[in-house]
């Protein structure tokens, strides 16, 4: 049963998620702005990979702290994803317009994410849950391990990316397939 309570420990994690999202944007497309003007580009992206790591541990924290304390709310399950896709976007757009990770790969990540969004607003329409799989969790572990490794410049971020991308369409899949099952558009 989802708590009532809006202004509980995961909802201000997945809050500061959202916020630190385009923090993380402004470092990394930002680089050559006056106010880091004597700062070697590889130091912001470091501070991006580190708001990035901190921002990811909020959400392993959001999620471990609301089922095992009951704090789910409706308000957490809006925002939790909504701060993931955030986190995500402001990672693969920022590294995309730094020429650190393929254009198509971010292109179909974040068409798959689009996508699915729809879907769960239909879904939702019709009375349906369509909450995160095991899969759309996995993928989300994999696209931010591919960010993180990418951020880093350390070798095998790209053919992390294009794991994320499988298991994204995948995890894509998966959802079209069960929104299907249970719905009247058969």
């Amino acid at each position: 049963m989802a708590s009532s309570q809006i202004f509980n420990i995961p909802n201000i994690l997945a809050f500061i998620r959202l916020l630190l999202a385009p923090v993380m944007f402004l470092f990394l497309v930002n680089q050559d702005a006056s106010i880091f003007k004597g700062i070697h580009p590889s130091w912001l992206n470091y501070f991006a990979a580190f708001i990035f790591v901190l921002a990811s541990a909020t959400d392993f924290f959001d999620g471990y702290i609301a089922r095992t304390f009951n704090q789910i709310t409706v308000l957490g399950s809006i925002l939790d994803p909504l701060a993931d896709k955030m986190l995500t976007l402001a990672g693969f757009l920022g590294l995309m317009i730094l020429g650190s990770a393929s254009p198509w790969a971010i292109f179909l990540i974040l068409t798959r994410e689009l996508f699915i969004t729809g879907l769960r607003v239909s879904a939702v329409s019709q009375g349906l849950d369509i909450s995160a799989s095991w899969m759309g969790k996995v993928k989300t572990v994999m696209q931010m391990i591919a960010i993180g490794f990418l951020l880093m410049g350390w070798p095998g971020g790209e053919a992390l990316l294009w794991t994320a991308v499988i298991l994204t369409l995948y995890s894509g899949y998966e959802y079209v397939r069960d929104f299907f099952k249970h719905t009247s558009l058969k």
